[in-house]
């Protein structure tokens, strides 16, 4: 074959095809490169980029979130594509704030010294092992988020000079005595109210719904009823994290992993010194003679006091205190540490600072923790480097099988030791965990894996997680039919119009209540309303009221279920001033920062330069 094709290379049809196909790159491929590489950016705000990629990894965080806060009720609003886009959008313009306040920091030049962002990273207490830190733990952990030391660091600089930004707003607000007074009467006021209840279902029921209406309802808005392309996949996920739960170490592992890192898991070693400084000319040999004297039999303490440099030591018999490697002179710390025993001086030891000699006062030497008590930790940490190291292999493994197997995943799986998930249908909106992360979608949704059957090629989540797709069936965008739907056309309507008849009878009763007429409703009792009550949909409409001075005032508004409440504000009681009003002045401060903050980003949107490119 390869034979046949050099032979028509010269051909006439062959040149034609090839420069048709050349120019196609260089009025398609090439020109969407130069003006498309937009496509790897999310934004661009002041001419400084937002990746797209780190924008997908933002949206998929955020969704899982959500997902796991809101569950089967936010995946039912992620299957609509208005509420995906809104939703998308959020995310965006955070990300562009966060953007406009760190070039607004730059601005005002404050900065994070890297000893700062150190500290920071030290008191994290998800890189602390029995409340130290722990390097080797904080490696993997960044390893398992797919972030490198440096750049970990980066965000955590820019994070801190955004609290910086944010502390020195809050820092130019301030309150007044009178102000929190105020508030915290408001605050702690009380409204007596009565409430009838205008109950959805209750209305529902009597509602009538034509078939006519339904079927118009349904023309008029099919859009509304648009199943979105889907697809039924399988798939084999690989993580380290896993793995590690699958692999036994054993006891002879973790006692050679302590003998090798004994020294992790033991107390600093520290020596209590005194010591005779010599300073100036003949130093070393007057240093000498002092040794000749201690030698002979002459008092450390006295000689420190009378001779050494160091008058704040010599003072107290030439004593330094306890000391641990790390802190002295590099010179002395050598000498100091090779004293055996207490009592012992050393030599003449020369330093940066000039000639010592050293006695050994006191010892306080490191002591091990058991290997009992750091095991559990110890095969952990074993655990998770076997997994890194297996999940590698069979990473390798997996990408082999499942490129030379490319109908199925039963051989990759086999060879990998895993299993093979299934879904049923599923869209780009609705994909359940690992699945929804943005480069498995784009996956899932290529021509090679949707309609050639192929698997995918391994797709790294992070450092150490990865996983392939296939899909088993697809079924493209279509609008379902009507009886497919009628159904739910009719629970549209129906809920459409017992909120607007609710709202009907709820304005008839206001207007007849404020006319001073009697309606045909039985208010409940009166109850004590407060700002913080548990109904605060109700309470926001009561205490948005005035209050009554001949009469009561009337309001309504509208609950969680979407039944109408109509109430009676019947009498206000005035709150009292708490004797503590620093809540209230921390509540009032952490306000007006908020509208400082809007302020300022208000300001920076109106003059900045920002191009999206997400729809």
């Amino acid at each position: 074959m390869m034979e046949r094709l050099r032979e028509g290379a010269n051909s006439l049809v062959v040149k034609i095809i090839l420069s048709l196909i050349i120019l196609s790159f260089v009025f398609a491929g090439v020109g969407s490169y130069l003006a498309g590489g937009g496509q790897m950016v999310a934004a661009t705000v002041n001419g400084e980029e937002i990746d797209v990629r780190e924008f997908e990894q933002q949206v998929q965080q955020e969704r899982n979130r959500m997902q796991q806060q809101g569950g089967e009720q936010f995946l039912n609003l992620m299957g609509d594509p208005a509420y995906v886009a809104q939703f998308r959008q959020m995310i965006l313009n955070q990300m562009i704030n966060d953007v406009l306040i760190q070039q607004h920091a730059d601005q005002l030049g404050l900065r994070v010294s890297d000893a700062q962002v150190r500290q920071e990273i030290f008191a994290i207490p998800a890189f602390q092992v029995d409340g130290r830190f722990d390097n080797d733990l904080y490696n993997t952990t960044l390893r398992r988020m797919g972030l490198t030391p440096d750049g970990f660091a980066e965000r955590m600089r820019s994070d801190m000079r955004r609290q910086q930004l944010l502390a020195a707003l809050a820092g130019s607000e301030f309150t007044l005595d009178s102000e929190l007074a105020g508030v915290s009467a408001l605050e702690s006021q009380t409204r007596m109210v009565r409430t009838v209840t205008l109950s959805l279902d209750d209305i529902a029921s009597d509602v009538t719904v034509e078939q006519s209406e339904v079927q118009a309802y349904y023309d008029m808005n099919s859009t509304l009823f648009t199943r979105p392309d889907q697809v039924k996949a399988s798939y084999i996920e690989l993580s380290a994290a896993l793995l590690a739960d699958q692999l036994e170490v054993s006891a002879e592992d973790v006692q050679a992993y302590y003998d090798a890192n004994i020294a992790r898991y033991s107390s600093t070693e520290k020596r209590r010194v005194s010591h005779i400084l010599i300073e100036g000319d003949s130093s070393e040999a007057q240093a000498q003679a002092v040794l000749d004297r201690l030698n002979a039999g002459e008092a450390f303490a006295d000689l420190a006091k009378a001779l050494s440099a160091d008058t704040f030591s010599g003072e107290n018999g030439g004593d330094l205190d306890w000391i641990e490697k790390g802190a002295m002179d590099p010179a002395f710390e050598d000498a100091a540490f090779a004293l055996a025993s207490v009592g012992d001086v050393s030599e003449v030891v020369q330093s940066d600072f000039g000639f010592h000699i050293i006695k050994l006062t006191d010892l306080d030497g490191a002591v091990a923790t058991p290997l009992a008590e750091v095991e559990a930790q110890i095969r952990t940490t074993l655990q998770q480097d076997l997994a890194v190291n297996s999940f590698f292999e069979l990473k390798d493994t997996l990408a082999d099988v499942a490129f030379e197997k490319s109908d199925n995943l039963d051989d990759a799986a086999e060879a990998t030791g895993t299993t093979v998930q299934t879904t049923d249908f599923i869209s780009e909106t609705d994909a359940p965990g690992v699945l929804a992360d943005p480069r498995v979608i784009q996956a899932l949704f290529s021509q090679d894996v949707r309609e050639d059957g192929f698997n995918s090629e391994v797709i790294e989540l992070d450092s150490e997680r990865a996983i392939v797709v296939r899909v088993d069936d697809f079924r493209y965008e279509e609008v379902l039919p009507f009886e497919d739907v009628e159904a739910d056309v009719l629970e549209t309507l129906t809920q459409q119009k017992a909120q607007e008849e609710a709202s009907r009878l709820a304005e008839e009763m206001l207007a007849a209540l404020e006319a001073g007429e009697t309606v045909d409703a039985e208010f409940g009792d009166a109850e004590a309303f407060t700002r913080r009550g548990p109904n605060w949909v109700v309470a926001n409409a009561v205490f948005g009221l005035p209050k009554p001075t001949e009469g009561p005032v009337y309001g309504s508004a509208t609950g969680f279920g979407g039944d109408v409440i109509v109430f009676s504000v019947e009498s206000v009681q005035e709150g009292q001033v708490a004797d503590d009003l620093r809540p209230f002045g921390q509540q009032m401060l952490q306000g007006l920062s908020q509208q400082s903050l809007e302020s300022v980003m208000d300001s920076l949107l109106s003059n900045a330069k920002v191009t999206s490119n997400v729809n």
